[in-house]
């Protein structure tokens, strides 16, 4: 191997590089594909950008392990070369100590969603820094005291602390998904927690035993070239083996499993497997359509309700017929199945309730707080106080004038509830057919396909020979 044992530029240092780029491209892949294939917007706060921080301090792992360990073959001449700041500040801070610490973020928001109930009394760009910090002071000392040697290797007075912050963090984790292990989780939450432990703690296990027999046989080129290369090889498998979406945007990491059958988890009703919301029974008949009958009730006729959503889009205020149908599929959950209700009930505050949402609704703050500020919520009267107003504000801006749109009359044209638009009856545990964004045919311009046509005019003939 000649010098390359020290210097660097080994065939196998080469080979894991290779490795290591290859397996941050499929962690990106594996990041941005779900937006990529399903078109999803893209989330607000800490479901967005958790997610982002976790591929930034990956990178910055991967690429503190390659600057500081000699795996490519090139002479230290400036500062941004120097052991201290990949060794020491994007290792520590910017890579494993944030990549860990976003894992911490995430299992402590499943705690205290899913265990207490209640939202996290901590945001998230608060809690993210302030677990960071023992990370940046110790990274502060090291630089100050500066006991690296010129391989970039620590003093052995040095590696029990250092030890001792990775595995606080490793425990930290451990703890929390130990205090949510009983949780039946939908998304594979809990898994994909275990599996980063699992990963994390092999890691640093790995890095100690490295780093001893560094230590003792520094003098055996040939531990020095295996030992490195293991080590990138077990961090490129860390990075992938850590990022998870379940925790933050668990529909996303669901749609992104079934990349063949996206339709099907499209919603966060039909991936929790809500009650049937009303699929037409031929023996019953469809109801007639009252325009003098109470706006609460009309809208528990799926085929009015659909239409009014459709008439709200084009009017580009849809989201309180939005959040109208997604609570009402909550409320189809029983009560004894809290789990369920929770992550509905997040869904919905993440996408309509929290400042700057994708579809934001227009409430008062008195019950966005009330919301917001729970106790529990699996609660089944959790969003009732928001639902009467939005009722109240589509009764005054959208009710009126939609009884002279095309959209009821198309309604009426269709048989005033037939192809589906029968009041809906909670009896069965089906996935739900309706759609909770805007798509092609919620276009107020879209035409009716001929069949439906064709279908509508022998209906009416029949009735008009009876």
């Amino acid at each position: 191997m000649g010098s390359c044992g020290k210097d660097g530029g080994c065939p196998s240092d080469y080979i894991a590089v290779a490795i290591s780029l290859l397996c941050f491209i499929l962690l990106l892949i594996k990041a941005t594909l779900p937006f990529l294939v399903h078109k999803v917007p893209r989330p607000k706060g800490s479901g967005f950008w958790i997610p982002v921080i976790q591929v930034f301090a990956s990178l910055n792992l991967l690429l503190s392990i390659v600057m500081s360990i000699n795996f490519l073959k090139f002479k230290k001449k400036h500062w941004w070369q120097s052991c201290y700041l990949w060794a020491v500040w994007v290792e520590g801070p910017l890579g494993f100590g944030l990549l860990l610490s976003c894992r911490i973020v995430q299992a402590f928001q499943l705690y205290y969603i899913f265990v207490k109930r209640r939202l996290p009394p901590i945001r998230s760009y608060v809690f993210l820094p302030t677990i960071v910090l023992p990370w940046i002071a110790g990274a502060a000392l090291l630089h100050k005291k500066k006991p690296l040697n010129e391989r970039c290797h620590l003093g052995t007075r040095w590696i029990i602390p250092v030890v001792f912050l990775h595995t606080t963090y490793v425990a930290a984790l451990v703890g929390f998904t130990v205090a949510i292990r009983h949780i039946e989780f939908r998304f594979h939450e809990l898994k994909d927690l275990w599996r980063g432990i699992l990963v994390s703690t092999s890691s640093v296990g790995l890095w100690v035993a490295a780093y001893i027999l560094n230590e003792i046989h520094d003098d055996i080129e040939w531990l020095q070239v295996t030992s490195r290369f293991l080590l990138l090889i077990m961090a490129s498998i860390l990075v992938l083996a850590f990022f998870s979406m379940s925790s933050s945007q668990p529909l996303l990491s669901k749609m992104s499993l079934r990349k063949r059958e996206a339709t099907e988890f499209e919603t966060m009703g039909r991936a929790l497997g809500i009650p049937d919301s009303g699929l037409l029974l031929q023996r019953e008949p469809a109801p007639d359509i009252d325009p003098n009958e109470p706006l609460d009730k009309l809208l528990l006729n799926k085929g009015f309700r659909q239409s009014f959503m459709a008439f709200a889009d084009s009017c580009l205020a849809g989201e309180s017929v939005h959040f109208y149908d997604e609570a009402h599929e909550l409320a189809k959950i029983p009560v004894n199945d809290p789990v369920r209700r929770i992550y509905m009930a997040r869904h919905i505050i993440e996408k309509y309730v929290i400042a700057g949402a994708t579809m934001e609704v227009n409430i008062s703050h008195r019950n966005r707080q009330e919301i917001l500020t729970t106790p529990d919520l699996a609660h089944p009267d959790l969003f009732n106080n928001a639902l009467n107003e939005l009722l109240q504000l589509m009764k005054m801006n959208l009710a009126k004038d939609y009884w002279s749109s095309m959209f009821f009359k198309k309604l009426r044209e269709d048989g005033s509830g037939s192809n589906g638009h029968e009041l809906e009856v909670v009896t069965g545990w089906n996935y739900s057919p309706r759609l909770s964004c805007v798509h092609g045919e919620d276009d107020p311009f879209h035409e009716e396909h001929p069949s439906k046509s064709s279908a509508h005019d022998t209906n009416t003939q029949d009735v008009e020979q009876q």
